[in-house]
């Protein structure tokens, strides 16, 4: 059995673990799909809350930072942006 790391980053729509998902990418170090698997349209969480409930780990959520005075309408990246894992069987001995 090799285990190998699976990385999901949801960017949420506010600091709130339960808020909607409004960005995402996914990492496969399995092997087994592409580098970036989540290039679909569609999310595979609709929150963060959806990923822990479905097994990924939770290992880093964004600082919140306030912004400077004179620039809470700027944009800017995404601020909300929660890094999940999962350890996953390659099927390989």
């Amino acid at each position: 059995m090799s285990m190998r790391q699976q990385v999901l980053v949801l960017y949420l729509a506010t600091s709130a673990l339960d808020a909607n998902v409004v960005g995402w990418s996914l990492y496969d170090g399995t092997g087994l799909t592409a580098p970036t698997a989540g290039d679909s349209d569609k999310p595979p969480y609709t929150s963060g809350v959806h990923a822990l409930e479905d097994g990924w780990r939770l290992f880093q959520a964004a600082q919140l930072i306030p912004p400077y005075p004179g620039h809470e309408y700027d944009v800017s990246f995404l601020k909300h942006e929660f890094f999940f894992e999962k350890l996953a069987d390659t099927g390989v001995a």
